[in-house]
């Protein structure tokens, strides 16, 4: 059975095997992407997504409004549900009332 310092140094190559072999793969990953980007004409504003061939992304739909849910009868004002609770609604569920109180 191998001692721990004998480990130690077989972790030690392994780390510096390990290194290199990623150096040269990074290397070799670099020298392809430049000679396409050479062979293809493009830059690295074309990588960005800033060139003239860019194709933007679709965006998010908007959240709009949401329906309300719960409203006080006695003000009128109303709460969708989401978000933090107004201040009427804390208040009453404070003094003893349900959400189902206040369901629309």
């Amino acid at each position: 059975m191998a001692t721990v310092a004998e480990l130690l140094e077989q972790r030690a190559a392994l780390e510096k095997q390990i290194a290199e072999a990623q150096r040269e793969e990074r290397a070799s990953a670099i020298a392809q992407v430049r000679a396409l980007m050479s062979q293809h004409g493009l830059n690295a504003a074309d990588l960005a997504g800033r060139g003239i061939a860019s194709v933007k992304a679709p965006r998010a739909k908007g959240s709009g409004t949401v329906a309300p849910k719960y409203r006080d009868p006695a003000s009128g004002k109303t709460w969708s549900g989401r978000g933090l609770k107004p201040t009427w609604l804390r208040d009453a569920l404070a003094g003893g009332k349900s959400l189902g109180d206040f369901a629309i």
